[in-house]
């Protein structure tokens, strides 16, 4: 990683959004068919969906897996809360606001803390 431009910035997080619609989308689709009774296809198409998703983050700027994996989990916290507002009516509380917003200051810290070497 050479250095955060705006440019590699949007990239970087539009990946993370990307592997994170992946992600909670494809397991919601297979939570359906386990718990919701929903067709077998629909965890047919998660599991792709899943697959999908572990290749994304190869394309990230950061190299280091840990680091990149660390700053996709608040993503991750974040993205999870929207997708069960938006699809299941999931109303998040005070609680749940905190710790994404914890989630978030954690990624901030670990993606834009100063290194040697960029």
């Amino acid at each position: 990683m050479t250095g955060w431009t705006p440019s590699v910035v949007a990239a970087s997080v539009a990946l993370f959004i990307l592997a994170g619609l992946c992600e909670v989308g494809g397991g919601w689709l297979v939570w359906q068919t386990c718990r919701e009774g929903k067709p077998w296809w629909w965890a047919l198409l998660g599991s792709l969906v899943l697959v999908l998703y572990g290749f994304i983050p190869c394309a990230q700027p950061i190299s280091d897996f840990g680091r990149l994996y660390a700053i996709y989990g608040g993503f991750f916290v974040l993205l999870s809360l929207a997708w069960a507002r938006v699809f299941d009516g999931f109303k998040p509380d005070a609680g749940d606001f905190v710790g994404a917003a914890v989630a978030v200051v954690g990624v901030l810290i670990i993606m834009f803390y100063p290194r040697q070497g960029g």
